[in-house]
């Protein structure tokens, strides 16, 4: 396997997991989300604002596979990547999977603690938020349940975790 998938909820912390595995296996980084908003010149936040949410799934889809053509890399996906259309099973298929699982709670207090805008609860109250995070996420861990391998985020062991991704890549 030359491409690790970061699956999970918001605020899991894929994005700054994905670099510090990359750096410590020597590959490159990768962020859905970034690479969505290079292709089409938007962020995500201002996308969703100005188009809907089922267009970008769909154009996050086909972000997602372009990830094909990349070697030894780390990506990390969105939130919701995992759960639309094929994409937990695509990336099953061209990579390895780790789901970064966190408690809604946890969620909800880095996403409220967060300087990253995320479209899907911007706007929010605090108890609105809570509410919205236990509901999307008992949706969407069906998906994130299917990946090769899942990690605790709160207390991730990130030298644990590179040694098993080792082993696994290596066999």
């Amino acid at each position: 396997m030359n491409r690790i998938y970061l699956v999970g909820y918001m605020g899991a912390g894929k994005t700054t997991a994905a670099k510090r595995i990359a750096q410590r296996l020597g590959w490159e980084v990768a962020d859905t989300d970034a690479l969505f908003e290079e292709k089409y010149k938007i962020s995500v936040n201002d996308f969703f604002n100005k188009y809907d949410e089922a267009l970008y799934r769909k154009l996050e889809s086909q972000v997602l596979k372009s990830t094909e053509s990349l070697e030894n890399v780390v990506v990390s996906t969105g939130g919701g990547t995992a759960c639309f259309f094929d994409n937990m099973e695509w990336m099953n298929q061209h990579g390895l999977t780790v789901f970064m699982r966190i408690s809604p709670k946890a969620a909800v207090d880095r996403v409220i603690h967060s300087r990253h805008k995320r479209p899907l609860v911007e706007g929010k109250t605090e108890a609105e938020l809570a509410e919205f995070v236990n509901r999307n996420y008992a949706e969407r861990l069906p998906f994130y349940e299917q990946a090769a391998i899942t990690v605790k985020s709160e207390d991730l062991d990130l030298d644990d975790l590179v040694k098993q991704l080792e082993g696994l890549r290596l066999s």
